[in-house]
């Protein structure tokens, strides 16, 4: 079966599991970058979430200093950094430390997504931003042309990506950056990308417009067994979007009707099934969206299975494909 030409990553979100401690979390996501360097994926993204209890994932510049050490080639990723949280200066100065320590393998993805409730915006002192202003002056720090030096100074530049909705495709494009798009722009990606594509301006970054297309990849021996490894994660985004809770992985339990509609929802924009049903898909997508780079942020209740998922969807890939540096 011949494979699909595009670059390849994971995006590990470090979901915690019913039994298990957020530590088991960590542990994981590590063992899990360990496994996609030998399998040949180009990149490895982490998140950042804040009092989520199905996420442990918090902080990515930490959780990166320890991958970089754990792992020897792959490229490691923020996906992303949510630049409301946090001052620039600060931002670039972690990740030129992280390149410092790991250069030419660090790449920093920023958003804009607000913390999770009111009492974890009050939390992180979370205040009204302007987006594109913070990510200009992001830059500059990293550049080096901002009003103060930021250091380390990295020997190269460290490549920034947007994770983008609709303003953020727009900021992106009139920076000259690459995006990363999910959710509601992949459901109809024609028109925002586009606008995105159209409206690029080009930088000393990116001289073409790129983007990359991140969502849930499951493959399996048939496709209801890869049915079943999505139902964890839908059933905790039908908790979450009914109860305000997105809770540890575990096995669903009888769901209401509003709440089997949300799950359904989340297993629709999934790709999941068989190795032959997923490369169509995937070329379905590819072919909408002219998309670079897959993130698959896939997760599971079942670790083994969701092992044996990566394994199959980095056969599914071309290697002829090669990481985009942005």
């Amino acid at each position: 079966m011949p494979g699909v030409d595009i670059g390849l990553s994971l995006l590990d979100r470090t979901r915690t599991r019913v039994g298990e401690t957020d530590a088991d979390a960590v542990a994981h996501t590590v063992e899990r970058a360990r496994r996609a360097e030998a399998l040949g994926y180009d990149r490895f993204w982490v998140a950042e979430h804040h009092g989520v209890p199905g996420v442990a994932g918090s902080a990515p510049a930490v959780l990166l200093a320890v991958l970089s050490g754990r792992t020897s080639r792959i490229r490691l990723g923020s996906a992303g950094v949510m630049l409301p949280h946090h001052q620039p200066l600060v931002v670039a100065e972690q990740f030129a430390t992280l390149a410092a320590v790991a250069p030419g393998r660090i790449d920093l993805g920023v958003g804009r997504s607000p913390g999770f409730t009111a009492p974890v915006r009050r939390a992180l002192r979370q205040a009204e931003t302007d987006f594109a202003a913070d990510l200009g002056e992001l830059r500059a720090h990293l550049e080096g042309t901002a009003e103060i030096t930021a250091h380390p100074r990295p020997a190269a530049a460290v490549p920034l990506f947007v994770l983008a909705t609709g303003h953020g495709l727009d900021v992106a494009a009139r920076l000259g950056l690459p995006v990363v798009v999910g959710g509601p722009v992949l459901r109809d990606p024609e028109e925002p990308l586009d606008r995105y594509r159209q409206a690029f301006r080009p930088s000393a970054q990116s001289r073409e417009p790129w983007v990359g297309i991140s969502l849930d990849v499951l493959v399996a021996d048939t496709d209801a067994a890869a049915h079943d490894l999505l139902l964890p994660e839908a059933w905790a985004m039908a908790q979450a979007r009914t109860t305000g809770t997105f809770p540890p992985l575990q096995r669903p339990a009888p769901m209401t009707a509003v709440q089997q509609r949300h799950a359904e929802q989340t297993m629709a924009g999934a790709l999941a099934g068989t190795p032959e049903h997923v490369a169509q898909r995937l070329a379905e997508l590819v072919a909408r969206t002219g998309a670079a780079e897959l993130v698959a942020s896939s997760s599971t209740l079942d670790r083994g299975a969701l092992a044996e998922s990566d394994a199959a969807l980095a056969e599914l890939v071309s290697p002829a494909a090669v990481p985009a540096r942005g």
